[in-house]
Protein backbone atom coordinates (compact mmCIF):
# COMPACT_ATOMS: atom_id res chain seq x y z
CA UNK A 1 0.00 0.00 0.00
CA UNK A 2 1.07 3.66 -0.77
CA UNK A 3 2.64 5.43 2.01
CA UNK A 4 0.58 8.67 1.76
CA UNK A 5 3.73 10.46 3.87
CA UNK A 6 5.77 10.71 0.75
CA UNK A 7 8.05 13.60 -1.00
CA UNK A 8 6.74 14.84 -3.60
CA UNK A 9 5.79 18.60 -2.47
CA UNK A 10 5.72 20.59 1.19
CA UNK A 11 2.44 21.10 0.00
CA UNK A 12 1.50 18.13 0.76
CA UNK A 13 1.58 18.14 4.07
CA UNK A 14 -1.21 19.19 6.40
CA UNK A 15 -1.71 22.27 8.23
CA UNK A 16 0.22 23.17 11.28
CA UNK A 17 -1.77 22.77 14.70
CA UNK A 18 -0.79 26.93 15.91
CA UNK A 19 -2.11 27.58 12.35
CA UNK A 20 -5.54 25.52 12.52
CA UNK A 21 -6.00 26.74 15.95
CA UNK A 22 -5.54 30.40 14.96
CA UNK A 23 -8.19 29.59 11.80
CA UNK A 24 -10.52 28.44 14.59
CA UNK A 25 -10.13 31.28 17.20
CA UNK A 26 -11.06 33.83 14.78
CA UNK A 27 -14.43 31.57 13.63
CA UNK A 28 -16.45 33.27 15.67
CA UNK A 29 -19.12 36.38 15.28
CA UNK A 30 -19.14 38.37 12.51
CA UNK A 31 -16.69 40.74 10.80
CA UNK A 32 -16.38 42.97 8.26
CA UNK A 33 -15.40 41.66 5.13
CA UNK A 34 -12.70 42.30 2.45
CA UNK A 35 -9.93 42.53 5.18
CA UNK A 36 -11.54 45.48 7.16
CA UNK A 37 -10.92 43.01 9.96
CA UNK A 38 -9.25 43.49 13.04
CA UNK A 39 -7.56 40.18 12.47
CA UNK A 40 -6.42 41.15 9.13
CA UNK A 41 -5.05 44.65 10.19
CA UNK A 42 -3.34 42.18 13.32
CA UNK A 43 -1.64 40.72 10.86
CA UNK A 44 -0.04 43.45 8.72
CA UNK A 45 0.70 44.91 11.71
CA UNK A 46 2.98 41.56 12.93
CA UNK A 47 4.06 41.72 9.07
CA UNK A 48 5.33 45.14 8.99
CA UNK A 49 7.16 44.34 12.30
CA UNK A 50 9.40 42.05 10.26
CA UNK A 51 9.61 43.96 6.99
CA UNK A 52 9.06 47.45 7.36
CA UNK A 53 6.44 49.92 8.83
CA UNK A 54 5.73 51.16 5.54
CA UNK A 55 5.30 47.40 3.81
CA UNK A 56 2.43 47.57 1.73
CA UNK A 57 0.87 44.08 2.69
CA UNK A 58 -2.05 42.67 -0.05
CA UNK A 59 -3.40 39.36 0.83
CA UNK A 60 -4.14 36.57 -1.97
CA UNK A 61 -5.88 32.96 -2.02
CA UNK A 62 -2.26 31.07 -3.67
CA UNK A 63 1.16 31.23 -5.35
CA UNK A 64 0.17 31.92 -8.69
CA UNK A 65 -2.01 35.06 -7.73
CA UNK A 66 0.71 36.26 -5.60
CA UNK A 67 3.33 35.98 -8.45
CA UNK A 68 0.97 37.23 -11.04
CA UNK A 69 -0.80 39.99 -9.36
CA UNK A 70 2.41 41.04 -7.62
CA UNK A 71 4.26 41.54 -11.58
CA UNK A 72 0.88 42.85 -13.05
CA UNK A 73 1.15 45.87 -10.77
CA UNK A 74 4.94 46.06 -11.43
CA UNK A 75 4.42 46.24 -15.23
CA UNK A 76 2.45 47.20 -18.66
CA UNK A 77 1.73 44.85 -21.54
CA UNK A 78 4.93 46.45 -23.68
CA UNK A 79 7.55 45.38 -20.93
CA UNK A 80 9.47 41.97 -20.45
CA UNK A 81 9.68 39.65 -17.69
CA UNK A 82 13.61 38.30 -16.83
CA UNK A 83 13.17 34.85 -15.20
CA UNK A 84 14.97 31.40 -14.75
CA UNK A 85 14.44 28.80 -17.35
CA UNK A 86 13.36 26.90 -14.06
CA UNK A 87 11.42 29.64 -12.61
CA UNK A 88 7.69 28.71 -11.68
CA UNK A 89 6.26 32.02 -13.23
CA UNK A 90 8.14 29.96 -16.74
CA UNK A 91 7.39 26.22 -16.33
CA UNK A 92 4.56 25.71 -13.15
CA UNK A 93 1.51 28.47 -13.74
CA UNK A 94 0.21 27.79 -17.07
CA UNK A 95 1.24 31.17 -18.57
CA UNK A 96 -0.63 32.89 -16.57
CA UNK A 97 1.99 35.30 -15.76
CA UNK A 98 2.08 36.19 -19.58
CA UNK A 99 -1.80 35.97 -19.85
CA UNK A 100 -2.51 38.17 -17.27
CA UNK A 101 0.09 40.65 -17.27
CA UNK A 102 0.34 40.87 -21.17
CA UNK A 103 4.43 40.74 -21.00
CA UNK A 104 7.08 38.66 -22.34
CA UNK A 105 8.81 36.32 -20.24
CA UNK A 106 12.37 36.20 -21.50
CA UNK A 107 13.81 32.92 -19.69
CA UNK A 108 17.56 32.53 -19.17
CA UNK A 109 19.47 29.48 -18.88
CA UNK A 110 21.17 29.31 -15.25
CA UNK A 111 23.58 27.20 -13.15
CA UNK A 112 21.72 25.50 -9.86
CA UNK A 113 18.73 27.93 -10.80
CA UNK A 114 19.62 31.46 -10.22
CA UNK A 115 20.29 34.36 -12.07
CA UNK A 116 23.51 36.22 -12.15
CA UNK A 117 23.63 40.01 -13.18
CA UNK A 118 26.11 38.20 -16.71
CA UNK A 119 23.04 36.71 -17.79
CA UNK A 120 21.01 39.47 -17.66
CA UNK A 121 23.10 41.65 -18.96
CA UNK A 122 22.33 40.44 -22.82
CA UNK A 123 18.44 40.53 -22.49
CA UNK A 124 18.72 44.30 -20.91
CA UNK A 125 18.41 46.01 -24.67
CA UNK A 126 16.17 47.76 -26.65
CA UNK A 127 15.42 50.64 -24.54
CA UNK A 128 13.02 53.32 -25.86
CA UNK A 129 13.15 51.22 -28.92
CA UNK A 130 9.01 50.70 -29.86
CA UNK A 131 9.49 48.02 -32.05
CA UNK A 132 11.16 45.93 -28.67
CA UNK A 133 9.70 44.69 -25.19
CA UNK A 134 11.02 46.84 -22.67
CA UNK A 135 12.81 45.28 -19.85
CA UNK A 136 10.87 46.05 -16.82
CA UNK A 137 11.32 43.20 -13.87
CA UNK A 138 13.17 40.78 -13.07
CA UNK A 139 12.26 38.05 -11.09
CA UNK A 140 14.05 35.77 -8.88
CA UNK A 141 13.13 32.63 -6.60
CA UNK A 142 13.93 31.96 -2.80
CA UNK A 143 14.55 29.46 -2.21
CA UNK A 144 14.80 28.54 -6.10
CA UNK A 145 13.24 26.42 -8.06
CA UNK A 146 16.07 23.62 -7.52
CA UNK A 147 16.37 23.75 -4.03
CA UNK A 148 19.35 26.44 -4.18
CA UNK A 149 19.56 29.68 -2.19
CA UNK A 150 20.73 32.90 -3.60
CA UNK A 151 23.11 34.41 -0.50
CA UNK A 152 21.99 38.03 0.53
CA UNK A 153 25.32 39.65 -1.64
CA UNK A 154 24.18 37.69 -4.87
CA UNK A 155 20.75 39.44 -4.74
CA UNK A 156 22.32 42.71 -3.67
CA UNK A 157 24.28 42.41 -6.75
CA UNK A 158 21.50 42.20 -9.30
CA UNK A 159 19.10 44.57 -7.41
CA UNK A 160 21.76 47.30 -7.99
CA UNK A 161 22.14 46.68 -11.47
CA UNK A 162 18.36 46.34 -11.91
CA UNK A 163 17.77 49.64 -10.34
CA UNK A 164 20.49 51.00 -12.49
CA UNK A 165 18.45 50.42 -15.23
CA UNK A 166 15.05 51.96 -14.63
CA UNK A 167 13.74 48.36 -13.34
CA UNK A 168 12.47 46.58 -10.45
CA UNK A 169 13.28 43.26 -9.13
CA UNK A 170 10.55 40.91 -8.17
CA UNK A 171 11.06 37.92 -6.03
CA UNK A 172 8.63 34.66 -5.31
CA UNK A 173 9.17 33.98 -1.80
CA UNK A 174 7.24 30.48 -1.78
CA UNK A 175 10.07 28.97 0.43
CA UNK A 176 11.35 32.05 1.60
CA UNK A 177 11.30 30.52 4.83
CA UNK A 178 13.68 28.08 4.02
CA UNK A 179 16.29 30.32 2.60
CA UNK A 180 16.32 32.51 5.51
CA UNK A 181 16.85 29.52 7.95
CA UNK A 182 19.36 28.40 5.31
CA UNK A 183 21.40 31.81 5.59
CA UNK A 184 20.94 31.88 9.27
CA UNK A 185 19.21 35.44 8.74
CA UNK A 186 15.91 37.53 9.15
CA UNK A 187 13.40 37.43 6.75
CA UNK A 188 13.76 41.15 6.41
CA UNK A 189 17.46 40.32 5.57
CA UNK A 190 16.95 38.58 2.31
CA UNK A 191 13.85 40.56 1.08
CA UNK A 192 13.53 44.02 1.71
CA UNK A 193 17.09 44.79 2.84
CA UNK A 194 18.59 43.02 -0.17
CA UNK A 195 16.87 45.35 -2.78
CA UNK A 196 13.90 43.70 -3.21
CA UNK A 197 10.70 45.78 -4.57
CA UNK A 198 8.43 43.19 -4.62
CA UNK A 199 7.49 40.09 -2.55
CA UNK A 200 5.45 36.98 -2.87
CA UNK A 201 5.25 35.97 0.84
CA UNK A 202 4.90 32.26 0.89
CA UNK A 203 2.73 30.73 3.84
CA UNK A 204 1.27 27.55 2.26
CA UNK A 205 4.66 25.32 1.72
CA UNK A 206 5.83 26.33 5.73
CA UNK A 207 2.68 24.81 7.25
CA UNK A 208 -0.38 27.24 6.75
CA UNK A 209 -3.26 26.57 5.42
CA UNK A 210 -3.94 28.23 1.99
CA UNK A 211 -3.12 31.93 0.97
CA UNK A 212 -0.29 34.13 0.30
CA UNK A 213 1.08 37.84 1.01
CA UNK A 214 2.34 40.04 -1.47
CA UNK A 215 4.21 42.81 -0.03
CA UNK A 216 5.53 45.80 -1.28
CA UNK A 217 9.09 47.70 0.05
CA UNK A 218 9.37 50.19 -2.73
CA UNK A 219 6.95 53.53 -2.47
CA UNK A 220 4.83 54.05 -4.86
CA UNK A 221 4.10 50.55 -6.14
CA UNK A 222 0.93 50.26 -4.16
CA UNK A 223 -1.36 53.36 -5.67
CA UNK A 224 -3.38 50.77 -8.74
CA UNK A 225 -2.90 47.62 -6.40
CA UNK A 226 -6.37 47.36 -4.74
CA UNK A 227 -7.58 48.13 -8.28
CA UNK A 228 -5.71 45.26 -9.56
CA UNK A 229 -5.55 42.48 -7.01
CA UNK A 230 -9.98 42.96 -7.16
CA UNK A 231 -9.88 43.10 -11.07
CA UNK A 232 -7.54 39.57 -10.85
CA UNK A 233 -9.94 37.99 -8.72
CA UNK A 234 -8.13 37.52 -5.50
CA UNK A 235 -9.81 40.10 -3.08
CA UNK A 236 -10.94 37.42 -0.37
CA UNK A 237 -14.04 38.72 1.48
CA UNK A 238 -13.37 36.67 4.33
CA UNK A 239 -10.03 37.62 4.23
CA UNK A 240 -9.07 37.11 7.85
CA UNK A 241 -9.15 33.28 7.57
CA UNK A 242 -5.89 34.11 5.62
CA UNK A 243 -4.62 36.54 7.48
CA UNK A 244 -4.50 34.94 10.76
CA UNK A 245 -2.26 31.99 9.17
CA UNK A 246 0.56 34.80 8.67
CA UNK A 247 0.00 36.50 12.43
CA UNK A 248 0.38 32.80 13.34
CA UNK A 249 3.50 32.33 11.37
CA UNK A 250 4.95 35.17 12.42
CA UNK A 251 4.14 34.63 16.14
CA UNK A 252 6.78 32.53 18.57
CA UNK A 253 8.85 32.20 15.18
CA UNK A 254 6.34 29.19 13.66
CA UNK A 255 7.86 30.32 10.77
CA UNK A 256 11.46 29.68 12.25
CA UNK A 257 10.53 26.46 13.58
CA UNK A 258 8.53 25.23 10.27
CA UNK A 259 11.35 25.63 8.07
CA UNK A 260 14.45 24.79 10.24
CA UNK A 261 12.79 21.41 10.84
CA UNK A 262 12.07 21.10 7.01
CA UNK A 263 15.66 22.09 6.16
CA UNK A 264 16.90 19.74 8.69
CA UNK A 265 15.18 16.75 7.46
CA UNK A 266 16.67 17.67 3.89
CA UNK A 267 19.64 17.45 4.84
CA UNK A 268 19.11 13.87 6.52
CA UNK A 269 17.79 12.46 3.81
CA UNK A 270 20.54 13.86 1.63
CA UNK A 271 23.08 12.13 3.64
CA UNK A 272 21.29 8.56 4.28
CA UNK A 273 19.88 7.87 0.56
CA UNK A 274 23.68 9.54 -0.95
CA UNK A 275 25.54 7.01 1.11
CA UNK A 276 23.56 4.31 -0.97
CA UNK A 277 25.34 2.92 -4.04
CA UNK A 278 23.88 3.84 -7.74
CA UNK A 279 22.45 7.07 -5.86
CA UNK A 280 23.52 10.44 -6.97
CA UNK A 281 22.81 13.71 -4.89
CA UNK A 282 22.97 16.59 -7.88
CA UNK A 283 22.50 19.28 -6.67
CA UNK A 284 22.95 21.60 -3.31
CA UNK A 285 20.73 20.78 -0.43
CA UNK A 286 20.46 24.39 0.80
CA UNK A 287 16.91 24.32 2.14
CA UNK A 288 14.19 21.30 1.64
CA UNK A 289 15.02 19.87 -1.63
CA UNK A 290 16.69 16.85 -2.36
CA UNK A 291 17.28 16.19 -6.24
CA UNK A 292 18.95 12.80 -7.09
CA UNK A 293 20.18 10.41 -9.53
CA UNK A 294 18.89 6.96 -9.38
CA UNK A 295 18.70 3.97 -11.20
CA UNK A 296 15.36 3.86 -13.69
CA UNK A 297 14.44 0.37 -12.43
CA UNK A 298 13.82 2.34 -9.40
CA UNK A 299 11.59 5.07 -9.80
CA UNK A 300 8.28 3.19 -10.00
CA UNK A 301 8.51 0.88 -7.13
CA UNK A 302 9.75 3.60 -5.29
CA UNK A 303 7.24 5.96 -6.30
CA UNK A 304 4.66 3.28 -5.83
CA UNK A 305 5.20 3.57 -2.14
CA UNK A 306 6.32 7.03 -1.65
CA UNK A 307 5.28 9.44 -4.29
CA UNK A 308 7.83 11.75 -5.52
CA UNK A 309 8.39 13.85 -8.62
CA UNK A 310 10.23 13.03 -11.54
CA UNK A 311 12.51 16.21 -12.11
CA UNK A 312 14.43 14.89 -15.53
CA UNK A 313 13.35 11.88 -17.38
CA UNK A 314 15.94 11.26 -19.39
CA UNK A 315 18.70 11.98 -16.76
CA UNK A 316 16.78 10.04 -14.06
CA UNK A 317 16.90 13.19 -11.65
CA UNK A 318 13.99 12.97 -9.38
CA UNK A 319 12.89 15.57 -6.39
CA UNK A 320 12.50 14.65 -3.04
CA UNK A 321 10.83 17.44 -0.97
CA UNK A 322 10.59 17.41 2.83
CA UNK A 323 8.29 19.64 5.41
CA UNK A 324 7.27 20.83 8.57
CA UNK A 325 5.83 17.73 9.50
CA UNK A 326 8.34 15.27 7.87
CA UNK A 327 9.65 12.74 10.63
CA UNK A 328 13.14 10.50 10.79
CA UNK A 329 11.11 7.67 10.54
CA UNK A 330 9.42 8.68 6.86
CA UNK A 331 13.27 9.03 5.95
CA UNK A 332 14.50 6.05 7.49
CA UNK A 333 11.32 3.89 5.59
CA UNK A 334 11.71 5.47 2.47
CA UNK A 335 15.67 4.79 2.35
CA UNK A 336 15.56 1.33 3.71
CA UNK A 337 13.22 0.60 0.72
CA UNK A 338 15.90 2.79 -1.74
CA UNK A 339 18.63 0.42 -0.31
CA UNK A 340 16.53 -2.97 -0.84
CA UNK A 341 16.08 -1.94 -4.13
CA UNK A 342 19.09 -0.72 -4.84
Amino acid sequence: MKNTRGFASDNNAGVHPEIMAAIQNCNSGHEVGYGDDPYTRKAEEQINLFFGQDTEVFFVFNGTAANVVGLRNMTQSYNSIICAESAHIQEDECGAPEMFTGCKLIPLETHQGKLTVESIIPHVKGIGFEHHSQPRVVSITQATELGTVYSTAEIRTIADYVHSKNMLLHMDGARIANAAVSLGISLRETTRDAGVDVLSFGGTKNGAMYGEAILLFTPGLSSAFKYIRKQSMQLASKMRYIAVQFEALLTNDLWLRNASHANAMARILAEKAGNIPGVEITRPVDANGVFAVIPERMIVPLQDEFFFYIWDEKAHEVRWMTSWDTTEQDIDKFVHLIRSLA
